[in-house]
């Protein structure tokens, strides 16, 4: 998978640009607060329709404008592929090949990219949160039903606490109903929970692959998935299922109290361990960063097997963070693999060697040129 050319219309400081990409490396080269990272994000939002770094569409549309355009060519496998995105303040609109799409849902997973930024290290150090939203992002772009499922979740998820408010408030008496509730957020979820399973065991298997190879051998990396379910309540769909719903019985009473859904995939994390010990709690700066490094580098080959397309990378400002046997092993891993973007303020200090033939792109003020 390549995008081959990008046309951004009003999009933060671009009021146009039409430009056509290396399918190895395009190297972004540019001041700070010159566009840099803007441009990376605009690749982003066209996989996405949302971005990374705001949640409000009008931080993404140029100043005094009401709308962004956002177009690209892809090439796959199978042929080319048109996007085009419309963002207003008021709403978005999504169209492949000219087509319209009634649901975001269904454009969600046309582009696969895959983000890596110095912030990306919260995916080790962050709170839960930052996790489980990283494993709906990238798990929602390999699959349309995770996607799926994630989507109806959050929908019954918030009528179930709204309608335990007003059973903590007294405004409301019917349990009937919350089993209802229940009974539905326990199907959605075991559907969230298996398949994170089954991905994270695939993903972990490269990671830890890559982990081992990084720190010659001496660390073993592994993943655990944390949910108030047990072990063997972990088996099957159905065994979740009916885990999920025992658990929601069982806290009937305190849910009620509290007036908020205590349980599900909503609240579950994952853990990093090292030779068994938690990395979060208990690694070094340096283990930290290598586990980051070995996630995101194993997603690109997880991606291209639930896929059968290598995804989109991009690297925003990532080398600096990185000390040289890092940044070696990434470029290394991408090298001649995946489509490549790549922000920084100067080529010094880049291992130039390992990048075959970049393209780059000077950027100022919103304006590329290229070398």
């Amino acid at each position: 998978m390549k995008i081959a050319k990008l046309e951004l219309d009003h999009f933060r400081n671009y009021t146009h640009v039409e430009t056509e990409f290396s399918d190895g490396v395009n190297v972004l080269l540019g001041d700070n607060a010159q566009g840099k990272t803007n441009l990376l994000e605009s690749i982003y939002v066209l996989a996405l329709t949302k971005s990374h770094r705001t949640n409000n569409n009008a931080d993404l549309i140029q100043w005094k404008q009401s709308n962004a355009q956002l177009k690209a060519l892809i090439t796959k496998q199978n042929g080319h592929l048109n996007l085009e995105l419309d963002l207003g303040k008021k709403g978005k609109r999504a169209k492949v090949n000219h087509i319209e799409q009634a649901k975001l849902s269904s454009y969600v997973g046309q582009l696969n990219v895959i983000l890596f930024a110095p912030e990306d290290l919260s995916i080790v150090k962050g709170s839960p949160q930052v996790r489980r939203r990283f494993m709906d992002i990238e798990f929602g772009q390999m699959s349309n039903l995770y996607l799926y499922n994630t989507s109806q979740y959050q929908r019954i998820l918030r009528q179930r606490n709204k309608y335990l408010k007003l059973l903590q408030i007294k405004k409301a008496n019917d349990l009937v109903y919350l089993d209802v509730l229940s009974d539905q957020l326990s199907a959605y979820g075991a559907q969230i929970i298996y398949q994170r399973l089954q991905l994270l065991q695939k993903l972990e298997q490269w990671s830890s692959q890559i982990h081992a190879t990084i720190s010659q051998n001496k660390e073993q990396l592994t993943f655990k998935y944390v949910t108030t379910l047990k072990q063997k309540q972990l088996q099957s769909v159905d065994d979740i299922y009916a885990g999920l719903k025992q658990a929601f019985q069982d806290e009937r009473d305190r849910e009620i109290r509290m007036g908020t859904t205590v349980l599900g995939p909503h609240r579950d994390d994952l853990k990093f361990k090292i030779n068994h010990n938690d990395v979060q709690t208990f690694g070094s700066q340096g283990q930290q960063r290598t586990t980051a490094l070995s996630v995101k580098l194993a997603e690109i080959d997880l991606m291209k097997s639930e896929t059968g397309e290598y995804p989109v990378l991009l690297l925003d400002d990532v080398l600096s963070e990185l000390d040289d046997a890092r940044q070696t092993h990434l470029l290394k891993a991408i090298q001649d693999k995946v489509q490549t973007f790549l922000t920084t303020t100067s080529l010094s200090g880049i291992a130039k060697d390992l990048i075959h033939d970049p393209k780059v792109f000077n950027i100022t003020n919103g304006d590329l040129a290229t070398d």
